[in-house]
């Protein structure tokens, strides 16, 4: 039980962290303030070392990871393509931003809870993934 947690956690972590650097990809160009793009492409460093980390961990495993869900990270696309087409401000980016990060995160609590028997270190990844995106959220709210 321990280690299928565990690869569960793992994997749904990789899944949000695709889908965290594909919608900061997605809005980088937008961005006009240079400190609002520096939190972003801070933040997306950030996550790919993450990213590495669990990469290896899921190697130990044989498990190549998750890509996030289709449906998700279409709507999340068409979402931020249509807003950016009414308006392409920074608060607008902020919003965005601030919506997935949320999302994220109460995904991540949920996952860390469903999977009560992951070992402590993929706990630790999860926990740090967390914590990004609330920072990320505190660091973005006065662009928004």
């Amino acid at each position: 039980m321990i280690e299928e947690d565990t690869i569960r956690l793992l994997r749904e972590c990789d899944a949000g962290i695709k889908m965290g650097v594909a919608s900061i990809d997605d809005v980088l160009d937008y961005v006009h303030d240079e400190a609002f793009r520096k939190h972003l492409a801070d933040c997306r460093e950030k996550h790919n070392k993450l990213k590495e980390e669990i990469q290896i961990l899921l190697a130990k495993y044989h498990d190549e990871g998750k890509e996030p869900n289709l449906m998700a990270k279409g709507m999340s696309w068409m979402k931020t393509n249509a807003k950016l087409a009414m308006d392409e401000s920074d608060e607008t980016i902020a919003d965005l931003m601030t919506t997935g990060c949320n999302m994220g995160v109460k995904s991540l609590n949920r996952f860390l809870n469903q999977f009560k028997a992951a070992d402590e270190k993929s706990r630790d990844i999860t926990k740090r993934l967390i914590n990004l995106e609330e920072k990320l959220v505190i660091d973005i709210r006065r662009f928004l």
